[in-house]
């Protein structure tokens, strides 16, 4: 082993590449308005772990927020092949769908949600949220609810 080799290893073992922690940086990213960054690093980090479903629902999450609808239900409905009852993916596959029209596979996606919703309490209002939303789709009032 070469002295460089050696001072950068410290005890003489192998040198390992240090993994950059890119979902962190893409939630920074996202916290600083740079939504652009923040799927540039989420999509680093689904490199390093395609079936990462918390990495899938963040980028989607922020495509959302890019209007790419398209691929932030493509990214949403990835999570629930990996985990059918990953409650956020619902939520947030829910809205989108209700937002293209797809009033059916939206309630399909609410009622999912409410079946397991979280409980925590500072998820209640996205819990109540979800219950107007599915309220208005069975009482085919179809207006436009914000996520």
């Amino acid at each position: 082993m070469s002295w460089w080799k050696k001072i950068l290893a410290g005890d003489g073992g192998s040198i390992k590449p240090q993994r950059l922690d890119y979902l962190n940086e893409g939630l920074a990213l996202e916290r600083h308005g740079d939504f652009e960054g923040a799927i540039t690093s989420y999509q680093l980090a689904l490199r390093d772990e395609p079936a990462n479903v918390k990495v899938l629902q963040y980028i989607a999450i922020a495509l959302s927020r890019t209007g790419r609808q398209e691929e932030a239900i493509r990214h949403y409905r990835r999570a629930l092949e990996l985990q059918p009852d990953l409650a956020g993916a619902h939520y947030g596959l829910a809205f989108l769908l209700r937002r293209r029209g797809d009033l059916e596979r939206a309630a399909e996606h609410l009622r999912a949600f409410l079946s397991r919703p979280p409980r925590d309490p500072e998820m209640a209002r996205w819990v109540d949220h979800a219950r107007v939303a599915l309220a208005e789709i069975d009482g085919g009032e179809g207006g436009e609810v914000t996520a």
